[in-house]
Formats: structure tokens, sequence, C-alpha cells
């Protein structure tokens, strides 16, 4: 039953994804926020007095853009008046800022937000070695050459003794640089990274390396077939880079047409070079990129005369083990389907974000296995199967790129869109959360 405080999804827009360290390398995270705002704008002929807020996901948290959010909004032309905050929930911030709009616009508080998220995993800062960063601190705090020189020449020493360890092949902790994005993708509460996560369910679900190869193979031929086809193009805008802005990235950097399963094969196990089977090249790669979606109550939206792609029908966030995070979806998907009223089987089409193959088909397993739920989520049969021809039909994140602060607007988004080019009912986007969670929304087609 239609109600005007249901909340739909009028219209979104991404920028190219592309890995880290290349075209869009030295694109401020703001920036990239920025474009694909201003196109939402432009796209919609949207009113920008009518926004009432706007909510963006990152995790970065660049220093000189501390509330990232704010500085895009402004930056996009939306009103002074009109407050904007940033949300962080590590792999899930885009899909928390949804579901934050979600909330006020189905309360009554607001009727048109602004969601989305931005990342520029490129710009994630190289943190200066332990033994360097006491230095720095009194460095900056002294006064006067008397207390200065002292400090300087502790800091030639401390030099000299990186070169000494360098030659010697014999590099200490605290002499090493401390990588910034290394450190936020390890769980601190149990100490290991995403990768080694992804090789712990691997094992536990008797997921094989070919079998991780293939399904990363496909989600390559489905990105660059789905780029060739220009289903991407109606998601993206372009960048112009900076300084000349003579130069575009139309197109997603990340997808191969040309990949082979021989060349997969080749690639060495990275998390654990012994026994491992998570890759380069089955995983995800580091990402820079941004999405934006506009939400409006449907009185609103009636009033202004938009036809939305799709209807929220219903969003849930889950907890797990940390060391499990990649079954997250397993988790929060039924509980989604249960408030939206629906099940797996109802689901024409399905978002699943591949932080690594391992991980989606563990959550695959899971949620077709009755086992798992009696045990795990304390239900009497499966969640569901996920079959194959509904699952990430224009490749996922092991092509796209996962910029970790935009992915869950970028699911959802591309999801709507497919929902509404197959005519398909019903949609679900999900995805792990490095910490131990999963997120998910259910999406309605109306017109279908």
């Amino acid at each position: 039953m239609k109600s005007p405080r249901d909340v739909v999804l009028v219209e979104g827009v991404r920028t190219p994804f592309a890995k880290a360290g290349t075209k869009l390398k030295k694109v401020h995270p703001a920036e990239l926020g920025k474009v694909a705002l201003k196109q939402l704008i432009a796209q919609t002929n949207l009113n920008v007095h009518d926004v009432d807020e706007v909510i963006i996901g990152n995790t970065g948290n660049p220093p000189d853009a501390v509330n990232i959010s704010r500085v895009c909004a402004l930056n996009a032309g939306i009103p002074l008046k009109t407050s904007a905050y940033t949300v962080h929930r590590n792999c899930a911030s885009a899909l928390e800022s949804i579901s934050n709009g979600y909330e006020k616009i189905k309360s009554g508080t607001m009727d048109v937000v602004i969601a989305g998220g931005t990342e520029s995993m490129s710009q994630m800062p190289t943190l200066p070695p332990k033994k360097y960063q006491e230095i720095y601190s009194n460095l900056f705090a002294a006064k006067g050459p008397g207390q200065a020189l002292p400090l300087l020449w502790k800091l030639f020493k401390a030099d000299m003794n990186q070169i000494k360890a360098l030659l010697q092949g014999n590099m200490k902790d605290d002499y090493f640089p401390q990588i910034s994005v290394m450190l936020g993708l390890t769980d601190p509460f149990v100490g290991i990274n995403m990768g080694q996560t992804a090789e712990i369910l691997a094992k536990e679900w008797g997921l094989t390396r070919e079998m991780q190869d293939k399904f990363a193979l496909r989600s390559h031929q489905l990105a660059a077939k789905a780029t060739k086809e220009g289903r991407m193009r109606d998601e993206i805008t372009p960048v112009f880079l900076a300084p000349e802005y003579k130069e575009i990235v139309s197109e997603d950097i990340g997808p191969r047409d040309n990949q082979t399963i021989e060349a997969l094969a080749k690639l060495k196990p990275f998390f654990d070079k012994v026994t491992g089977s998570i890759t380069p090249g089955n995983s995800c790669p580091i990402t820079d990129g941004a999405a934006m979606v506009l939400l409006m109550s449907r009185e609103k939206a009636d009033a202004l005369g938009y036809k939305p792609l799709a209807r929220i029908r219903s969003y849930a966030f889950a907890g797990l083990e940390p060391e499990r995070m990649g079954l997250g979806p397993a988790y929060s998907s039924p509980l989604a389907l249960k408030r939206a009223g629906l099940s797996m089987k109802d689901m024409g089409l399905v978002e699943l974000n591949e932080a690594f193959a391992a991980q989606v088909m563990a959550c695959q397993r899971a949620m077709d296995s009755d086992k798992f739920a009696q045990e795990k989520l304390g239900l009497s049969a499966k969640v569901g199967e996920i079959a194959e021809e509904k699952l990430n039909v224009n490749g996922g994140a092991i092509a796209l790129g996962h910029p970790v602060g935009a992915t869950g607007t970028r699911i959802v988004l591309t999801l709507a869109k497919e929902m509404k080019r197959r005519n398909t009912q019903f949609g679900l986007a999900t995805l792990c959360i490095g910490g131990g969670q999963g997120g998910s929304m259910v999406l309605e087609n109306e017109g279908a």
C-alpha cells in the first residue's frame, strides 16, 4: 500500500571509479563528491532550495575537509542554510547515508535529502614512522633555536639509522612509515586485515583458488560488457582533470575485457603466502570515486512531478564476528527482507559487493544453507539461493573497484538502474562491513 511518507529514490549519478594511483589520484575526494552532486542537481533540474539536508559517507576523513559533506554541498551550489554532515560505517558508509536520509524522510522531519559517498583512497596519507612522530611533535612546539637544534639533530640521527637499517635489510617497524589505508583495513579487535578474514571464509566454506578466479573473471567480463553496451553510461558523469580540464575520465578504470583465467592463475596469494588462495586478482582493488542519490518523500516527488527510479522498501544492519566480516550480508539481508515483507525468492536482482570473490561465494552458500540459518540466524530455514543470473549482472567491485566510502551508494544506484532497465520489481543491495557487520537495502520498482 502506498503512503505519502514512502521514501523514493528519484535519481542518482556517480563518477567513474578508478584504481588508486591512476587517473583520479590527484582529485580531492571533496572534488569527486562535488562533481557527482552537481551533475545530480543538473540531471534532475532540482531547485537546490528544496534540499533539506546533504548526507555523505567517507572513511578517509581528509584533514582539510573534515566534514566533507558540507564542503561538497557548498561547492556544488547547495545553499548555506542547508545542513550537511558526514557518516562513517566503514564499507557501508554510503549505505548509511541513504538509511539516514530514509529515516528523516519516513519520520516526516524532511522531504528532500541528497545522500551519497566519496573517497580518494589514493590520497589516504602515509604517516611518519613512530620514531619520528614524537620528534616532529616536539619540534613544532620548540621555542627558539636552543630547543629546536637538538631535535633536528635527533631527526638527522633517525634518518641515518633508517638508511643503515635499509642497507642491512633490517628495517624495524618503528622506522617504517605507516600506510594509513593498510591500518584502516586491519581490524583492531582481532588484529587481522580484511584479506585474512577472506582467507578464513575460503577455508571454512571450501572455496578453491580456481573457483575464486572464475568468479573474478566473470566480474571483469560482465563489467566490460556493460561498459561496451553503454549501460554504465546511464550512471556515470565524467570528471575533467585539473589544471587544464582538457583530459576527461568518462569510464571506470578497472574492468579488463582481456582478462583471462590463465593470467589470474599466475598471481600469488597475497595475505597467506603459504596456504592461501586470496590474490590481488580475486580481490577488489583500492579505488577512488563518488556516488550521489536524490531521495524524496512520495508526496514531495509527486508534487514536483518526478518519476522515481525506485521505492526504498527497507534496510537493515547486523553484526557478526569481525574475523568473518565477509558474511555480513547473510546476517543483514534476512532482516531487511523481513522488514520489507518479502523473501529472497522475490528478489529479481541482487547487488552484493565484491570485496573478495571468496566472501561473495561464502555469502551465497550461507544464505542457501538451512544449517547456517538455524545455527547462526535463529531461523527455521535458509534465507534463500542467490542465483548467478541475478547476481551483479553488470560486474562488481572486483572489476569496478571499491572506494570504501562510496560503494554503498554505488550498489544501490546500479541496482535501481538495472531494475528499471529490466522491468524487475524487487531487488536487494547488500555488502559486508569491516569490523564484522553487514548492511542490506530492499528496493521496489513500482512501475514493474
